[in-house]
């Protein structure tokens, strides 16, 4: 009996060791993953126009802030940084609203991040136009795509911008 109570806990240990190997990301792997993307980058939207974007530290490296300028477009301000089991972001948009968006490190998805709409200042209805969700593709180290998906009146319309790094700080 000894034996057989021996052997279970040594295979409950193996699974909790070999589960362990195979952590989800956690929140401050995302963000250091987040805080690499520091420099400067350039690209294309999906249509071929140019974007340009910086990512820099700030606040004692505490926040990321990105300052986006898509081509034919006014400058948009994104800062982040983690709010206890998330990372968060609020948008400082031309339209003059700021979306506020949450992102979990999600298990099987750590080369992404996805910021799903929480709220946003200024903006009276949710049928006003503003920027809803943004998923960051973490390609490699010097390339990293951006889904922004802005929503007017329910409809759905998305921005890829495919960056490149230009240089690091």
């Amino acid at each position: 009996m000894r034996y057989v109570v021996a052997l279970l806990i040594g295979c409950a240990l193996t699974f909790q060791v070999a589960r362990a190997g195979a952590a989800p990301p956690t929140v401050a792997d995302s963000f250091r993953q987040l805080r690499s993307l520091a420099g400067d980058w350039r690209g294309t939207d999906e249509h071929g126009q140019a974007v340009r974007s910086t990512f820099q530290l700030i606040a004692s490296g505490t926040a990321v802030m990105e300052t986006l300028a898509p081509s034919g477009m006014e400058e948009m301000v994104t800062l982040y940084s983690v709010d206890r089991d998330a990372i968060t972001l609020v948008h400082f948009c031309p339209t003059n609203n700021r979306p506020r968006m949450r992102a979990i490190p999600r298990p099987g998805q750590p080369a992404s991040l996805v910021f799903e709409f929480q709220d946003a200042g200024n903006l009276e209805s949710l049928e006003e136009g503003h920027e809803h969700k943004l998923v960051i593709d973490f390609k490699d180290q010097d390339h990293v795509d951006e889904h922004w998906t802005w929503r007017r009146a329910g409809a759905d319309t998305e921005m890829i911008f495919r960056l490149a790094r230009t240089r690091k700080p």
